[in-house]
């Protein structure tokens, strides 16, 4: 199947087509230990972190602070870790305990990259692409968050679409 054939329909979606609408939100005064452990209680690597009026002010992820710690950072997390862990983003928390008590602001992206809802499909995938990131805020002109879009909905659509036209072609096809 060509993917010219399912190219108009994945044109259409947007932000909010795609997003999660159920976001974890840390606050900027939250400690590390609390934001790691929140981020694995939810199963996520990231989440949006918000002030006091819960405008997005940064982004929070378990990869920021692994890079920070390969990179040297004395003060980054670098738990130690017993048990299997598949993924850089995974956090296990009985790891937590040993963390600094460190503001989790210390830890964040600030100026984090944010995406209407009525965005089109095709510049939230260059937006990730561009700023080489996992997870789009997709926020109100107030900058308060609605939702995320992360790098696993974008190639989700693609497949729904692909689905959706093969149902469509075997469910409409002419007797020969």
């Amino acid at each position: 199947m060509a993917l010219r054939a399912i190219a108009d329909p994945l044109a259409e979606l947007t932000a909010e087509d795609l997003m999660s609408r159920d976001v974890l939100m840390l606050r900027r005064e939250s400690s590390l230990q609390d934001a790691l452990r929140a981020l694995a209680r939810a199963g996520i690597g990231g989440a949006p972190v918000v002030d006091e009026r819960g405008r997005c002010i940064g982004v929070f992820s378990v990869s920021d602070c692994n890079r920070r710690a390969r990179n040297g950072n004395r003060a980054a997390p670098t738990p130690p870790v017993s048990g299997c862990v598949c993924s850089e983003w995974e956090v296990v928390e009985s790891a937590l305990d040993g963390l600094p008590d460190d503001a989790m602001s210390r830890y964040m992206t600030a100026d984090p990259v944010l995406v209407q809802p009525a965005t089109p499909i095709g510049e939230v995938a260059q937006m990730m692409v561009d700023a080489h990131i996992h997870r789009l805020i997709v926020a109100r002109e107030d900058r308060r968050p609605i939702g995320i879009v992360s790098s696993t909905d974008v190639p989700a659509s693609v497949a729904r679409a692909v689905r959706a036209r093969e149902y469509e072609e075997d469910n409409h096809a002419s007797p020969i």
